[in-house]
């Protein structure tokens, strides 16, 4: 995985002088991804390889969640407030509070809503879970 450097919602375009410089968050990211997979044993001929095996693919994927949400995130989540806005809402917490309250109106929009930020959390968390054409 290689993960834009210091992209945001630019379309892909740098988005201009970065405070903290170079490595960016995502260039490290991608380094620490290059160097633990290089590290992770093909087959593991042991248990203790196994086990090596297995902590280092959990470190993978949480650095691949991270590498998904610097690159997404920002457009994902102007996005989403755009959606929520659009069906009425200002904010997550009074949508849940209408959930939780029963007072969740019967609306095709909001359902359409609710399954667009399933499919952009999707995209982050893991993207093998999406159906494939959508993945």
């Amino acid at each position: 995985m290689r993960l834009p450097a210091e992209e945001g919602s630019t379309g892909g375009r740098p988005s201009g002088p970065n405070l903290h410089g170079r490595p960016t968050v995502a260039e490290l990211v991608d380094a620490v991804l290059v160097f633990l997979r290089d590290q992770m044993p093909e087959r593991p001929p042991d248990s203790s390889d196994a086990g090596r095996r297995h902590q280092i693919r959990i470190a993978v994927h949480a650095l691949e969640i991270v590498g998904r949400e610097l690159a997404l995130g920002a457009a994902q989540q102007e996005e989403h407030e755009r959606r929520l806005r659009a069906v009425g809402y200002e904010d997550d917490l009074t949508l849940a509070e209408d959930i939780r309250s029963g007072r969740l109106p019967d609306n095709p929009q909001l359902r359409r809503v609710l399954r667009e930020d399933a499919r952009a959390r999707l995209l982050v968390a893991n993207p093998g879970w999406l159906p494939a054409e959508e993945g």
